[in-house]
């Protein structure tokens, strides 16, 4: 057992990818060494953790509700006054990377960063630009989730990064998806399926209004799973396109893998990902993929096409012709699914878990 202590910053912890891999690694990590804290605004995911993991976080609820960028200078005051009881702590950062970063260099401590999203969702501001490329350069490792999302860094700004894949938890995800629960597919239809928050970044406004290019040609029930933002747009588009029974948007779901199982397809739109958790768990689940061609990450896990079916990004056009295509050709594209199930070897959790605690313990 190490007496190293390491220091976890996550200010926002809801519940998405980036939350479950925060879980997978904390839990493991908490075996390894002896003190984990971690700093977070609220302690309402307490027992998705270890028993032995230390949440520091504020008390008053008042702060829940702030935007996350409030949230991470609020979280930079705990993360200070941690580390000032003791200097000899390995930082690992989750959130807001370049505020955390800045300052374990200021109070001399060392500070891993995860980076979760591709660069093409950071500023394209030229002076933060600037700016991240000379905070990020500080830290002592950087770790990415995908090959595509380190050769991006090291081209926008010239930072060597580590790329450790997301340990998917295969048996979980399948003992999960045998619960019963509600089926909100039409029947005698080619069933699909997306998942996740309903936010710019995620474009469902794309999959929609390729079901409405064919909705006349193949039956076909859709099921969104998801909350946001954009939840209002889109259900005023099917609205006006008359695709209510066609396509349902429901609420988030703590265990969506039930209705993934239902599903023919799983879709992704997403604009941009870092390596998108969900993709991952519908190859587990042997659904076919079609996704965006987005950075980074889906082409890499469907192996540039061959796991799946690739669109460009907002071209509605293409998903819906890529849809049709495995209508009429579903033999074929089922031979996709086996190379897709054949490339999660690479996202083995006993694997890359231990690829975390050896990064870890090297920092001497």
């Amino acid at each position: 057992m190490k007496e190293k202590k390491i220091v976890i910053f996550m200010p926002s912890i809801e519940d998405g990818g980036v939350e479950k891999n925060l879980f997978l690694i904390s839990n493991f990590l908490i075996k390894k060494f002896n003190k984990i804290s971690i700093i977070t605004l609220s302690n309402r995911f307490k027992k998705r953790f270890d028993k032995n993991i230390k949440l520091v976080f504020f008390k008053n609820n008042y702060f829940v509700n702030f935007g996350r960028r409030k949230k991470f200078f609020l979280c930079l005051f705990l993360l200070f006054f941690e580390i000032l009881k003791n200097k000899n702590v390995i930082v690992l950062s989750f959130q807001g990377n370049v505020y955390c970063t800045l300052l374990c260099k200021l109070l001399g401590v060392k500070v891993i960063v995860r980076s979760n999203t591709s660069p093409e969702g950071w500023s394209q501001n030229i002076i933060k630009h600037f700016f991240f490329k000379i905070i990020l350069n500080c830290a002592n490792k950087i770790i990415v989730n995908s090959i595509d999302f380190k050769n991006q860094l090291r081209k926008r700004y010239n930072v060597k990064a580590i790329c450790i894949y997301n340990p998917l938890n295969e048996k979980e995800i399948k003992n999960k998806s045998n619960k019963k629960i509600h089926n909100y597919f039409n029947r005698n239809c080619l069933k699909i399926i997306n998942v996740g928050r309903l936010i710019d970044q995620k474009d469902q406004m794309t999959l929609v209004k390729a079901i409405n290019l064919i909705k006349d040609k193949i039956k076909i029930s859709v099921l969104i799973v998801g909350n946001g933002r954009e939840k209002e747009n889109l259900l005023n588009f099917l609205k006006k396109k008359k695709l209510s029974k066609i396509i349902r948007i429901v609420n988030y779901k703590k265990n969506p893998y039930p209705l993934i199982k239902y599903a023919d397809i799983f879709i992704l739109s997403s604009i941009y990902e870092g390596l998108p958790n969900v993709l991952l768990e519908a190859i587990c689940l042997k659904k076919f993929i079609i996704s965006s061609n987005c950075p980074t990450g889906p082409r890499e896990i469907l192996n540039n096409g061959k796991g799946g079916l690739l669109f460009k990004t907002k071209n509605y056009k293409e998903l819906a012709n890529k849809i049709i295509y495995f209508h009429k050709n579903k033999k074929n594209c089922l031979k996709m699914i086996k190379n897709s199930q054949d490339g999660l070897k690479r996202f083995n959790i006993k694997k890359n878990l231990n690829k975390y605690y050896k990064l870890i313990n090297d920092e001497n």
